[in-house]
């Protein structure tokens, strides 16, 4: 079930993917939150770096298998602007964290970047829970999703 303090975090990825955006890269943002709503890490894209590996779900990642215990990372959640791509829902899973809150689903994505005849990307979207089964996610939200589609539109050129 959504809370305000879900919706205050996922603001929080909100103005992670702009500061991205702003940088000139793609806009995500990713926020890590413990269990007991400590926020662990923040996180934005950084593919634009040259290593397309830089999304900021598989830095959350490498950050909470670096940092947390085991248990600590199952308890913890992972929100986000954008739904996880299947690198970074294999990454969340294979280091064991917990549940995925996303502002805007993969299949958003796809359809906003066909509206903006932008190509693809190189790996096929899935739903994390293909990639990862039996993990608790929610999302999207329309209203945030709304703006992370502004934001993407701003990136590729679109009106927005």
């Amino acid at each position: 079930m959504t809370s305000d303090t879900d919706v205050r975090h996922l603001r929080r990825c909100l103005e992670l993917a702009t500061e991205a955006l702003e940088a000139g890269d793609e806009p995500f943002g990713s926020v890590l939150v413990a269990a007991d709503g400590t926020v662990l890490a923040e996180a934005r894209n950084h593919v634009g770096s040259g290593d397309p590996t830089r999304h900021p779900e598989f830095e959350l990642a490498r950050w909470a298998a670096a940092n947390l215990a085991a248990d600590e990372r199952a308890a913890a959640t992972v929100y986000t602007s954008g739904e996880h791509c299947p690198m970074c829902a294999a990454a969340h899973g294979w280091v064991g964290l917990g549940r995925i809150v996303y502002a805007s689903s993969s299949g958003q994505l796809a359809g906003w970047l066909s509206d903006m005849d932008v190509a693809p990307p190189p790996v096929r979207a899935l739903p994390i829970q293909e990639v990862v089964p039996g993990l608790p996610v929610e999302g999207p939200f329309p209203g945030l999703a709304e703006q992370v589609r502004k934001l993407h539109f701003r990136f590729h050129g679109g009106q927005g």
